[in-house]
């Protein structure tokens, strides 16, 4: 980059203040729209399905996993729900029906969590009340922006993930 006396240079990848700026206020919505929606869709699942988003969560990341079945690493890796608080919402839908818990003939220090048709059916019944909920308290507002918000929050994931 050239000097000019108006603007100084900076080190390759710096951003300039308004660009950081606009990253501030975006990370900033993305928490209030967090905080906002979360507790929503947790209450609408709650109310017509007894079932609390992070049961929901869980399921539905057992539901497309291979055997339908994870080690809990790999739960706690996958699931919305905090590696340290997957433990305990396996057991409450060990409780519950929805899940089992299996050896792990490769590590018997490790075990999976495997979803149960009971579990199954939980959250074939709670999916629409899911689905209509992010719809309605999301996607109606993003309209067509819908498709770049997703890849930029892809790619912010994909860079705090390491890739």
């Amino acid at each position: 980059m050239t000097e000019s006396p108006d603007r100084p240079s900076r080190p390759a990848g710096r951003r300039d203040r308004a660009e950081r700026d606009e990253g501030v206020a975006a990370w900033a919505g993305v928490l209030k729209v967090h905080a906002a929606v979360v507790p929503e869709l947790d209450r609408r699942l709650q109310r017509a399905h007894g079932l609390p988003l992070t049961w929901y969560d869980v399921l539905l990341e057992l539901s497309t996993a291979p055997e339908r079945r994870l080690t809990m690493s790999e739960l706690g890796e996958r699931a919305v729900v905090s590696r340290t608080r997957v433990s305990r919402v396996v057991d409450e839908l060990v409780k519950a029906g929805h899940v089992e818990r299996a050896p792990n003939p490769r590590d018997a220090r490790s075990a999976y969590a495997v979803l149960t048709p009971g579990g199954r059916a939980a959250l074939r019944a709670a999916a629409p009340t899911y689905l209509d909920g992010i719809e309605e308290l999301v996607g109606r507002h993003l309209g067509a922006d819908a498709p770049a918000v997703a890849a930029a929050l892809g790619r912010v994931l994909d860079a705090a993930r390491g890739g």
